[in-house]
């Protein structure tokens, strides 16, 4: 079975073609790439073939339709293609950020999923109309493609109602579904099976936190095999400092600069998104710039570095308490992967939990970063999304044909 995999951005699409002989677990990457500045000048088209050259195109992508129609040119290519035609294709897999409490889990695409997602992008508007144009554009060239539907809120939707209402007059929730959702969740759900496999022990029987910590960033609690918390919260603004985003704020804030500085909403909502985080406290978002600037001994750099890492302590502890104890602490994307540094300092405060860190293992990368007398383990997961969508995509698709 060969299955297309699509994250679609507003003005980007990446893509993964997968390859599954024996089942969901096994998988093998065909070609990746993806399509660039549609809808702008210096569009391109790319795709890159494992132990091959990067095949690069410009071309002109004034919309989601041609750029999709381009990345099946490139996959059918008679010479540098990996498809012969699409009929080899199963189908494809979206991503899609946001599911309201409408989906517990990934779901066949039909009309009703689409009027679903579309009613949730009030609750997404960056997110969810880009990737609708993805689910069109697939439609309306190829009518009888299978499509799957696999959402960053789904796994979140385990949480209790203390976790995820808010103090608000509750029809701003039973009416207006003003809620914590949760994000990351394809990534959150699929380390947290990877840290027990490692372990050889039951998903349902650890106490998990999961660190996703990339330019976004969000911290998840797993009970009994169900994400019972998690950082981000109606948006994915909520919960740590990220590269520029603002992560947690008195709720005022907001009205408050608006009310004192004459801004409008969506000026603030600029603000928090774009220009706050590790941007708006240093100058800079990359948090291996950051560092940089921390060795360089820039003010600015060490106190946004601290504000990081310090957030992130406060969700494992408060993860240790809802839970009453922590069996491991899992890292994950291209912060939590690659910097141990990063890692260390986060780690130093859970000695009172019994965590002893091996720091060779840390800064070596290796998958588990703590010692053999530790009481609470740490590891570095590496996430992969993509093969969470082509592994749901496998198992709805295969489901249909019984």
């Amino acid at each position: 079975m060969k299955i297309l995999v699509i994250n679609s951005g507003s003005s980007s699409i990446k893509y993964k073609l997968y390859e599954s002989v024996v089942g969901a677990s096994d998988f093998t990457v065909l070609a990746q790439g993806g399509a660039e500045r549609i809808g702008i000048s210096g569009a391109s088209v790319e795709c890159k073939k494992p132990g091959s050259e990067k095949d690069h195109q410009y071309l002109d992508l004034p919309d989601h339709k041609k750029a999709i129609n381009a990345i099946f040119s490139m996959l059918t290519d008679p010479e540098k293609g990996v498809l012969k035609s699409l009929s080899e294709l199963s189908g494809v897999g979206h991503r899609v950020v946001h599911g309201g409490e409408d989906f517990t889990g990934s779901v066949r695409i039909d009309g009703d999923v689409v009027d679903a997602i579309r009613k949730n992008s009030v609750l997404a508007p960056l997110h969810n109309p880009p990737n609708l144009m993805g689910i069109q554009a697939i439609y309306e060239l190829y009518p009888d493609m299978p499509q799957v539907a696999v959402f960053d809120t789904a796994v979140h939707q385990t949480m209790p109602p203390k976790a995820y209402l808010y103090g608000l007059p509750k029809d701003q929730y039973t009416v207006h579904k003003i809620r914590r959702y949760g994000f990351h969740g394809t990534s959150h759900g699929y380390v947290a099976k990877q840290a027990a496999n490692e372990l050889k022990k039951p998903f349902e029987k650890l106490k998990i936190v999961t660190c996703h910590l990339g330019n976004g960033g969000s911290v998840t609690a797993f009970e009994g095999g169900k994400s019972i918390d998690t950082s981000m919260g109606l948006t994915p603004l909520a919960g740590i400092l990220m590269g520029t985003r603002s992560g947690d704020l008195d709720p005022y804030i907001p009205l408050h600069i608006m009310q004192t500085q004459d801004l409008g909403t969506e000026q603030v909502s600029t603000m928090m998104n774009k220009h706050g985080g590790l941007l708006g406290l240093c100058g800079k978002s990359d948090m291996r710039d950051v560092i940089e600037g921390c060795e360089k001994g820039y003010e600015g750099c060490i106190e946004a570095l601290d504000i990081f890492i310090y957030a992130i302590q406060k969700y494992i502890g408060a993860y240790a308490a809802a839970m009453n104890g922590i069996d491991v602490i899992v890292f994950t994307a291209g912060i939590g992967e690659n910097n141990a540094l990063i890692r260390e300092k986060v780690l130093a405060n859970f000695s009172y939990l019994g965590l002893k860190t091996d720091k060779r293992a840390n800064k070596a990368n290796k998958t588990l970063l703590t010692s053999k007398t530790s009481k609470v383990k740490a590891m570095v997961i590496h996430t992969d999304e993509e093969k969470v969508i082509a592994s749901d995509t496998f198992e709805i698709l295969k489901a249909k044909k019984k």
